[in-house]
């Protein structure tokens, strides 16, 4: 059976890590599979992995400290700050200095690189006769100045794997004279509900990390709106994040007692969150593809979103299964989210093609388009 390294920064929390362990499982049956993580930030991973599939931590004795470093920053206390300045830059030449033997040493047919930094060791050390393959996952609004980063270190790789068409059109263009070949594979959706919600509820809701390039404070503009039309409807947002505190005291100090945070809850818990949910809101600035959007539309549930979410717009069809909002204006998502909560039927019908919509990304789908690339060299 042949081999395939993934090489993952960590097994924790976020949209990356849930797609590689999702990767893992898909491709478990055909490959013998490897995660090299740098960090081991928990004792076991956040999502479930398959277990034919082995995981390899390079590095235990340390955890990224950027939130202690900031504190010590923010209380301007000159011996943290030397304490966790030392201990950052350890642990980022431990990273360095571990990855990189990994990929030297690993005796895989195909290695596959998360992030961009890993890209570039991959292409300078991974041993020739293997199949060496980039997975991009942010959306190149990022700016161009990391667009550019990005490319560049992709060069040296045999695929560049991009989630929609529009990030794999934009990459090709930066990578036109070198080898690499840019391809697009979209993200999973592994499993689907045995129900779909009823949409009777009077509840909105929402799921991601609460920060910044979320949305969440416009989302709570919005409902605020919403509530003056409809004040019966509530709304759950589910994650944790750097805004979970600000979120938490604005809700408060603004008397938003239907708003609900849940913090950061397991799949099941998530799941049976929308079974009882109605509509799905996507406040995001910029999202690159929208898993949870998926998620959402496998429950049947309408989604409504901002056009700003580069990954809304490659799932939902503007008036068929869900609405996207121009120019981030809040009037008009409140507007359309009322609409979806005063016409039952639009919402079952809205909620029913996003579920057909939902079905093109099935393990079923997304693993066949996975091991024709794979099969290259494997």
């Amino acid at each position: 059976m042949k081999k395939v390294a993934i090489l993952a920064l960590h097994l924790g929390y976020g949209g990356i890590e849930k797609s590689i362990c999702a990767l893992a499982n898909m491709i478990c049956a055909d490959y013998e599979v490897e995660i090299l993580t740098s960090y081991k930030l928990y004792d076991k991973p956040m999502f479930d992995l398959d277990k034919r599939v082995k995981v390899t931590y390079l590095i235990e004795t340390h955890k990224p400290n950027r939130d202690e470093w900031k504190q010590a920053i923010k209380k301007v206390n000159p011996i943290k700050i030397t304490k966790e300045t030392y201990s950052a830059l350890l642990t980022l030449s431990l990273r360095k200095k571990t990855m990189i033997k990994a990929i030297k040493e690993s005796d895989a047919d195909i290695i596959i690189s998360t992030r961009e930094l890993f890209n570039t060791w991959l292409g300078k050390y991974g041993r020739s006769k293997a199949l060496k393959i980039g997975w991009e996952h942010n959306h190149f609004d990022k700016g161009e100045d990391y667009a550019k980063k990005v490319a560049k270190s992709a060069r040296d790789l045999d695929y560049f794997v991009l989630v929609t068409d529009s990030i794999r059109d934009y990459y090709r263009k930066l990578l036109k004279n070198y080898s690499c070949t840019c391809v697009t594979i979209p993200n999973v959706l592994e499993s689907y509900p045995e129900k779909k919600s009823t949409l009777k509820e009077k509840r909105l809701i929402s799921v991601g990390r609460l920060a910044r390039e979320k949305g969440y404070e416009d989302l709570l503009d919005v409902m605020k709106l919403v509530h003056e039309e409809e004040p019966k409807w509530t709304l759950d947002i589910i994650g944790d994040g750097a805004q979970r505190n600000l979120l938490g005291d604005r809700i408060f100090n603004e008397k938003m007692n239907y708003v609900h945070l849940h913090g950061f809850q397991d799949k099941d818990y998530i799941n049976e969150y929308l079974a009882k949910s109605s509509i799905y809101v996507m406040s995001s600035i910029s999202e690159s593809f929208g898993i949870v959007l998926l998620e959402a539309m496998s429950y049947g549930l309408p989604c409504v979103a901002f056009k700003s979410a580069e990954g809304a717009c490659n799932l939902i069809t503007d008036s068929e299964n869900g609405y996207l909002i121009d120019n981030r204006d809040k009037i008009e998502m409140k507007n359309q989210i009322v609409k979806l909560i005063r016409d039952k039927k639009k919402r079952l019908e809205m909620g029913e093609k996003g579920y057909q919509q939902s079905l093109k990304y099935s393990s079923q789908v997304i693993r066949k388009e996975w091991l024709r690339i794979l099969k290259k060299r494997g």
